[in-house]
């Protein structure tokens, strides 16, 4: 047909899909940069394309989120209602409408859009953090954390908000069951509840409470939850629970590792509690439990590797509970090549308050099996508990101290004696 046309029309017709077409083109790309500012700068980005559905409920959030003035709410009720005739599935726009509606103190008609605005997407954000409110304002606690939970699953950075009101929520029964029956399951969110707990004093009987009611469930408390419990205590000073909790949470294979040292054979079954053996990375040496059943009698216990350069500060503890009295710590090792321009020593401190109570040497040098011990004494004056630190006296890593070499520690204990 192109072909049949005249000269003039064939032109005409060029000129038209030219037309046609760079306007598309034009639209596409006015869409697309209205997306891309979209986030950021979302009245420009209206400015380019008013249909764009996501900078318009930006522009209104931010309107409503602006401090220091006081918006013109029925103005962007207007807007909201406006969008709505095209957008009738828009979650997003009915729980703007209910944010309007609350600002103006109608909380009833405000829910109703909040709950409008859960009916199309159960995960729509405002609506939700509303709801939680809503619920835990009227007292229906299970409802509100079973709202947390839903919120938490889908949004889990809005954690850190959720995390204050949770120790008031434990502090109810009603509360405090639905949270449990919730990281019964397994929420998402329970190692965040516990980190969080363990680090606010009015959370941590709670979190104790918690830990015990999970154990002998089917999802048992986790080493890091522990940790994070274990640790407030210490935190705050309050040792003998932490060190109850510690005790209550060991399992049958590690209670045959107890004393005033857990695992002073270096048995490779690390928890990471404080109450357990904590390594700590240092770029000069090396640290490796072997114990004492996988391998032979010369390699047993922990061995430390030294890389032939500086070493400072500690690489491996354990917090201890030694009541007052006197006592003996005892080290057996062997040591291959040792080179310890700065000292290696176990020290015994008062962690509170701070304060060296002993000081252990380790000698330089080649030597197999050595017994090695030293007496101390715990004092009657407040120190209910002790760091035990395996460290160098370097206080710079100077390369002209370089350690070298391979102590191998079989067995370290800590036994009470009678003077």
């Amino acid at each position: 047909m192109m072909e049949q046309a005249s000269p003039l029309t064939r032109n005409l017709l060029r000129s038209g899909v030219w037309f046609v077409a760079s306007v598309l083109v034009l639209a596409a790309s006015s869409i697309g940069l209205s997306r891309l500012l979209e986030a950021g700068t979302p009245a420009v980005s209206l400015a380019i394309d008013p249909l764009n559905i996501n900078a318009l409920i930006g522009d209104i959030t931010g309107d409503l989120n602006e401090t220091g003035s006081d918006p013109d709410l029925d103005a962007l009720a207007a807007r909201a209602r406006g969008a709505l005739r095209f957008n009738v599935a828009d979650a997003r726009l009915y729980s703007l409408l209910g944010e309007i509606k609350y600002r103006h103190g109608e909380k009833d008609e405000a829910f109703e859009f909040f709950d409008q605005a859960r009916k199309l997407s159960k995960t729509e954000i405002h609506a939700l953090q509303r709801s939680i409110d809503r619920s835990i304002e009227v007292g229906d606690l299970s409802r509100a954390v079973a709202e947390i939970d839903t919120l938490l699953r889908r949004w889990p950075d809005r954690f850190p908000i959720i995390a204050a009101g949770m120790p008031a929520i434990l502090s109810n029964p009603d509360g405090y069951r639905a949270v449990l029956a919730a990281i019964k399951i397994k929420a998402p969110w329970r190692s965040n509840l516990f980190a969080a707990l363990g680090q606010d004093p009015q959370g941590l009987r709670a979190a104790s409470q918690l830990l015990l009611d999970l154990t002998g469930s089917s999802s048992p408390p986790t080493s890091k939850e522990l940790s994070a419990v274990i640790n407030g205590y210490i935190r705050q000073k309050d040792y003998e629970p932490a060190y109850r909790l510690f005790l209550f949470s060991l399992s049958d294979q590690e209670r045959t590792l107890g004393g005033y040292i857990f695992n002073g054979g270096f048995e490779p079954v690390r928890s990471g509690k404080p109450f357990d053996w904590q390594v700590h990375d240092r770029s000069g040496l090396e640290i490796t439990f072997a114990g004492s059943r996988d391998v032979g009698e010369s390699d047993s216990g922990a061995i430390v590797r030294f890389l032939n350069t500086p070493v400072k500060n500690a690489a491996l503890q354990q917090y201890v509970e030694l009541p007052p009295g006197s006592y003996r710590i005892s080290l057996t090792a062997s040591g291959r090549n040792l080179k310890l321009p700065k000292g290696l020593f176990w020290s015994i401190r008062c962690a509170d308050p701070a304060s060296e109570i002993a000081r252990f040497n380790i000698p330089a040098g080649t030597f197999n099996r050595q017994h090695l011990s030293l007496d101390f004494a715990i004092g009657t004056s407040a120190c209910p508990m002790q760091l035990l630190r395996l460290e160098t006296a370097a206080i710079a890593e100077s390369w002209r101290f370089r350690y070298v070499g391979t102590l191998v520690m079989h067995k370290l204990s800590i036994e009470r004696v009678s003077l």
